[in-house]
């Protein structure tokens, strides 16, 4: 997430986005579009199906709305630089990756109220993950290029992993095997989440720079978008590259669902590629749906299909100086808004 607001200005700069000549449309809308309060940046939004909420990291804060209603329900202050939420519904806990102080905010899932801040043992905490299977939270400290790992139940530090390079995002396949996206090497980290060690380190050539990073647990198959736009499938077991497919511009962030059997690449440019898979070695594009420039992150509501982008609209960004060279664009005030993408019936 280092490049984020990079990306998005290059891509307000005048970028847009193309279908592939090659994908077959599938029938999807925009059925609502969520507006919320705070003229933020935002990054990683998370969904807990068990409760309907959605999470939306909003710089010093975790905006949480109900997404049947599209109602805010309630706010975790404090919690400075977030950049991911993690959802541990067995322990009816959250966990926020705070970059800006180097910690992570634990808070209660009914009440939102904060149980504990935890000091990560590194820097710049990006994406969090909550695994399970050990029930313990793993971090990607972006700076440091290591993990801390806690102990979701008695919310401890107990290891830290060295990883190959600097982590973007990270997921698990539930039974004792967790993959991190490693952005300056464009590899994947496979680790022991038991034994807090690297077992394999895989490329992801030709992919380039990845960002997200879902998976499809039943069939083992890693779905890792990168800056190069493709998106890189590989086999989760031995680290095989099955298929590269064309995805847009700025991409953030990947989701897949298992129902569907589908796989989502939210690109910046104000596009979300849907990847269909037809079996272990069978994947198409389906479409290049618009969406809206700077949507570039995204999570999924497994029960209804429904997909979340999270983004805004911008000012022109200012003269680039010798001190800026890339200067940031400003929000435009009361313009956050959550795309809510859903497949028409």
């Amino acid at each position: 997430m280092k490049s984020a607001l990079l990306s998005l200005l290059i891509t307000l700069s005048g970028l847009a986005g193309a279908a592939s000549s090659q994908s077959v449309k599938v029938s999807y809308s925009i059925v609502k579009r969520i507006h919320l309060p705070v003229t933020t940046w935002w990054d990683y939004p998370s969904f807990d199906a068990r409760t309907n909420r959605l999470y939306l990291s909003r710089g010093t804060m975790v905006q949480v709305v109900d997404a049947r209603s599209g109602k805010l329900v309630g706010t975790i202050a404090n919690t400075p630089g977030v950049h991911g939420i993690a959802i541990a519904d067995d322990l009816n806990k959250g966990f926020t990756s705070d970059g800006a102080d180097s910690s992570v905010t634990v808070f209660n899932l009914k009440t939102l109220k904060v149980i504990a801040t935890i000091p990560v043992t590194g820097e710049g905490p990006d994406a969090i993950l909550y695994d399970p299977y050990t029930h313990r939270v793993f971090t990607c400290n972006g700076r440091t290029s290591n993990s801390t790992v806690i102990d979701a139940r008695t919310d401890r530090v107990i290891g830290t992993i060295k990883l190959s390079g600097r982590p973007e995002f990270s997921a698990t396949d539930g039974h004792g095997r967790i993959y991190v996206n490693i952005e300056d090497k464009s590899q994947v980290d496979e680790i022991n989440p038991k034994t807090m060690k690297i077992m394999n380190v895989w490329p992801l050539a030709p992919g380039e720079h990845p960002s997200g990073l879902a998976i499809d647990a039943v069939h083992h198959i890693l779905f890792s978008t990168c800056h190069n736009k493709l998106m890189i499938v590989m086999n989760a077991l031995n680290g095989k590259v099955i298929t590269t497919l064309p995805i847009g511009e700025r991409v953030d962030g990947a989701a897949y669902d298992p129902a569907l059997h589908r796989a989502y690449s939210s690109n910046g440019q104000g596009t979300l590629t849907i990847v269909q898979e037809e079996g272990k070695s069978k994947f198409k594009v389906l479409d290049q749906f618009p969406t809206q420039i700077g949507a570039r992150t995204i999570t999924l509501d497994p029960q209804t299909h429904h997909l979340f982008l999270p983004t805004a609209e911008f000012n022109p960004p200012p003269a680039p100086t010798a001190e800026h060279p890339h200067p940031y664009p400003t929000m435009k005030p009361n313009t956050f808004v959550v795309l809510e993408v859903a497949p028409k019936k």
